[in-house]
């Protein structure tokens, strides 16, 4: 599953970390891509053999050429201006598209330096472009960062990861202090067998190889029964080989191909996970045909796995912080507890108590003073004073863990059955005293992807890595251990320690020690009390840095962009039926309180004339409206009960419109004590954009406005209109709140969506699975619809009518023929397939919700 064994660089690596012979692999690149490397004279020193077919070449051999005997003058100069930004930033530069020789044939190109030699490879590039692929990192990027656990982040990258690359599966391989890797979320195609959970040896991955994938993060395998082309010469005229640790179309090693090869693997590519600058984990995809990703998607794909490692860090950054503060209110509880000067052994059932609300254990001991005491599953005084010499042995001032006691200490076998694991804290200098954790025993099981003790056998040439042959799960019982310690529980026990030695401190005072003695301990715990405290407050200083820029959260982020996007929609809806001329104003406040209160429209009065706003003006004050619903559901008078809202329009005497805001009867009122971007927009919206007037005020009683908007924007003034009772029908809400909705259908059985924009296709599904829909298989082409169509017995469909060079009609009328209802989701009128005999068939409007979805599938 994982990428496995990978020897690097080219030319020499020993996969057996050991004085063996190490294993030479001859320099090659896969057959998709050629590599020319160059000299600092730009004289051709290096070439793979496949150069001539690549580019176009006279099948001669280029070592010894100057590139400029075969490359455009362009060329030329924008290669060398390439080379100056690949010098400076160590990194591997990339020209998408370009002509390499003036002829209209179009490359992709990648170029690093390489010891003396600067390489260069290039790709033809894809007839398709241009295309968006860099535009889906953002939303997929917006998709994962909503999730809130981490299994939940890594599920949803490897589902857009396999939306845009289209492997047969996408993994998120983690791996563990000791090397081994577990897949903990995978996108697969049905029908496969799954991953999920199974665990692989870390000999599947070399150190070498976890090494370069710091250096190189993203290494594709086009198809493993290609040939590959051979780099002539193998060394340069200084007796050097030529290392390929960056290329992007580099070969990989005969064992690599192997360890495919046996999994049935065909196509494969991996891309790293970093965080602090350390591999975390890899995104593993496999397909079981040949399967190219041209250079440009590749660099997305890169930049996705870049954004996911910042925001991977910043999740578990957060999590740290979380666990100080934690660790900071243990501090404050036990020195509570021995302040008004009762003894430690006094206190210290109530303590454990409260250190197993941080680090959970099975049993607690303290040692000191020559002095033993236990709660809970501990070993016996006897056998502790045994631990208690072992320990000493550990590096003094640090916390020291194990979850394998019996495996480092033999003696602790004659009470594994009490104790398997423990994590110890010296809370002392000399003598060594601790306060020590224990956990009992778990028996349990680990799913290993074939048998890890067979991952490494002699091989045909000796002593060497042999790729496994076997990947069938194979369950291992594991016993003698206890649930491992996690880097958290570390954190806390390394904060817990600094505490631990300020209470034994008191209680060395309260027992009557030699006060000298008392005071040079109090001033080196204070010491190292002070760096770890100082520590801290740096780190949180830095975070509180970087994220000052940011909103207070991605939730909220997400959820009031998109009410102001919605509000936008809604405005831009009501301007489109009325053909892109002036629309009312009272409609756009009547859909705004819809949206927002559909059962609280008896407590908004609108009076006045309508107006009828030129559209120059209308999504303007559809943000300023929105913004002012949305504040009084929230804080003002619609947010209770007894408020409500008057809101009345004047025609002044230039024809100038004047509308006036009135909040009552809502909470008690008090002016914000800062400026939002909520009410920026209120404020300074009509002033800016219009030159009109605006004004806010903060009154006891209700928040009052009063808005001004130039006569140049009033088509008309109609006479005085009903109140704010009848309002726009539902289905006519782009993606708004509908009341009840969410009980008009349910869903069951296998539905498809056809869509050709991969996130808005992303979201239908979840929209569609919320709705109780077992199966979503998701189309982005009239041809893969109708092969689902003809393939899948569906239950439902949802279709989107305008696929951009094609309509969906070919599918409806399929669907029809079948007798499978569908509905219609379109960014136009709606009509665009009325004239075919679908007419009648549901319609949303783009953006849509579960909302406007579930009343378009109530109407089938």
């Amino acid at each position: 599953m994982t990428p496995g064994p990978q020897p690097d660089t080219q030319y020499q690596v020993d996969l057996t970390n050991c004085d063996r012979e190490p294993i030479h692999i001859i320099g090659a690149v896969q057959s998709f891509g050629c590599l020319i490397a160059v000299s600092s004279d730009w004289i051709v020193q290096h070439a793979s053999d496949n150069v001539a077919d690549i580019l176009g070449l006279p099948d001669s051999d280029l070592v010894g050429l100057s590139l400029n005997e075969f490359l455009s003058q362009q060329a030329l100069h924008d290669l060398r201006g390439k080379v100056q930004v690949a010098d400076r930033t160590e990194a591997v530069a990339r020209m998408f598209g370009y002509d390499l020789f003036d002829d209209g044939r179009l490359f992709d190109v990648a170029l690093h330096r390489s010891n003396r030699s600067m390489v260069f490879e290039f790709e033809p590039a894809p007839a398709s472009r241009p295309r968006e692929d860099l535009s889906f990192v953002q939303p997929m990027m917006r998709r994962v960062a909503q999730r809130e656990t981490l299994e939940g982040m890594c599920q949803e990258a490897t589902r857009s990861l396999r939306a845009l690359t289209g492997f047969d599966r996408v993994m998120c391989y983690r791996f563990a202090a000791d090397g081994c890797g577990e897949v903990i979320a995978e996108t697969v195609t049905p029908g496969r067998e799954p991953f999920l959970g199974l665990r692989y040896p870390a000999s599947d991955i070399p150190q070498q190889a976890r090494e370069l994938y710091i250096r190189n993060p993203l290494r594709l395998v086009v198809d493993i029964d290609a040939p590959r082309a051979e780099i002539r010469p193998t060394l340069n005229p200084h007796g050097e080989p030529l290392d390929l640790s960056q290329s992007v179309t580099r070969a990989l090693s005969p064992i690599h191909l192997e360890y495919l090869r046996n999994m049935g693997v065909r196509a494969s590519m991996s891309v790293s996970i970093l965080r602090k600058g350390k591999l975390w984990g890899l995104f593993a995809c496999h397909h079981y045909d040949g399967h190219y990703i041209d250079f440009e998607l590749r660099t997305a794909v890169e930049l996705f796995a870049q954004i996911f490692s910042y925001e991977l860090s910043q999740s578990e950054t957060e999590l740290e912080l979380s666990e100080i503060t934690r660790a900071r209110g243990l501090h404050d509880r036990l020195m509570a507890r021995i302040s008004d000067g009762a003894s430690f052994a006094d206190e210290f059932g109530a303590i454990a108590e409260d250190i197993s609300s941080v680090i959970a254990h099975d049993g607690i001991a303290i040692y000191s003073e020559g002095r033993y005491e236990a709660h809970g599953s501990a070993p016996t005084e006897e056998e502790f004073l045994g631990l208690a010499r072992f320990l000493n042995t550990a590096t003094p001032s640090s916390v020291f863990a194990t979850d394998a006691l019996s495996e480092i200490y033999p003696a602790a076998a004659g009470f594994t059955d009490r104790v398997a694991g423990l994590l110890a804290l010296p809370v002392s200098r000399q003598p060594r005293d601790y306060i020590v954790l224990f956990r009992r025993e778990v028996a349990r099981s680990v799913r290993w992807a074939g048998n890890p003790d067979k991952a490494v056998t002699l091989g045909p040439n000796g002593a060497r890595l042999t790729p496994r042959k076997s990947f069938e799960a194979w369950q291992q019982i594991v016993k003698g251990k206890s649930a491992p310690w996690l880097s958290s529980e570390w954190r806390a026990a390394d904060a817990l320690r600094i505490t631990l030695l300020e209470v034994v401190l008191k209680m060395s005072d309260e027992a009557g020690r030699e006060r000298q003695r008392a005071q040079e301990q109090q001033g080196l715990l204070i010491a190292e009390l002070n760096h770890r405290i100082r520590n801290i407050l740096n780190l949180i200083q830095g975070l509180m840095s970087q994220s000052r820029a940011s909103a207070e959260s991605i939730q909220e982020y997400t959820a009031v962009l998109g009410d102001r996007i919605q509000a936008l929609a809604r405005a831009h809806d009501q301007l489109t039926r009325e053909d892109w001329s002036s629309a009312s104003l009272r409609e756009l406040i009547e859909v705004e309180m819809k949206a927002f209160h559909s059962d609280r429209t008896d407590r908004v009065s609108i009076s006045g004339p309508d107006v009828m706003i030129s559209p120059e003006a209308f999504s303007t004050l559809a943000l300023v409206f929105h913004e002012l619903v949305t504040n009084s559901s929230k804080y003002g008078a619609l947010s209770q009960g007894s408020g409500r809202v008057e809101i009345v329009m004047e025609r002044g005497a230039v024809d100038e419109l004047t509308v006036h805001w009135k909040e009552i009867g809502g909470p008690p009122v008090q002016p914000p004590t800062r400026r939002g971007f909520g009410t920026t927009i209120i404020e300074r919206s009509i002033p800016y954009e219009l030159k009109g007037e605006a004004q806010l005020s903060y009154k006891v009683g209700g928040v009052e406005g009063r808005f001004t908007v130039p006569a140049r924007y009033i088509a008309a003034f109609r006479d005085p209109a009903r109140p704010c009772d009848g309002l726009v029908p539902v289905m006519d809400l782009p993606g708004g709140n509908i009341p009840g909705a969410d009980d008009l259908a349910v869903l069951s059985g296998e539905v498809m969506v056809l869509e050709d924009n991969m996130v808005i296709a992303l979201d239908a599904e979840d929209f569609l699975k919320e709705m109780g829909a077992e199966t979503v298989h998701v189309a982005g082409s009239v041809k893969s619809a109708l092969e689902i169509a003809n393939r899948v017995r569906l239950s439902y469909a949802m279709l989107d009518v305008n696929l951009g060079d094609a309509t969906s009609v070919d599918v409806a009328r399929l669907l029809r023929e079948q007798g499978v209802p569908f509905i219609l989701a379109t960014g136009y009128g709606g009509n665009e397939v009325a004239d075919e005999g679908f007419g009648n068939a549901p319609v949303v409007k783009k953006p849509y919700s579960t909302s406007t979805i579930r009343a378009a599938f109530a109407r089938l």
